[in-house]
């Protein structure tokens, strides 16, 4: 074995013992997204304390992966729709960035693979 591959080998060994697993495939509405954007605009905008006073506790309740928001298309538009009635300006590739985030941490709307697996 090449001393690059046992490197990369004892990498991904040491990062499935630290938790880390394999990466969530993301659907491929978010490709493309800047999750770190995604996650400043979600702390800039304070969405976990509008959730919260929505819903109680920490907000967290209001991500139902089994309800309404039953794909990424549905996430991305209720993201929209939180920028446009809260008039908070965002962008596209903003809102896009922050339904990649929400996608990512909550909700798991994952590409299918070739012939239908998941």
């Amino acid at each position: 074995m090449t001393g690059r591959l046992c490197v990369g080998l004892a990498a991904a060994g040491l990062a499935v013992l630290l938790g880390a697993g394999p990466a969530r495939a993301q659907a491929p509405l978010f490709t493309d997204a800047d999750l770190a954007l995604g996650e400043q605009l979600l702390k800039e905008h304070r969405c976990a304390e509008c959730h919260a006073r929505k819903v109680g506790g920490d907000g967290a309740a209001i991500y139902r992966p089994a309800g309404r928001i039953n794909s990424a298309g549905r996430l991305r538009g209720m993201v929209e729709y939180c920028n446009t009635e809260l008039n908070l300006g965002m962008f596209p590739e903003d809102v896009n960035a922050v339904a990649a985030v929400l996608d990512r941490d909550h909700y798991h709307f994952e590409r299918k693979r070739p012939g239908g697996a998941r």
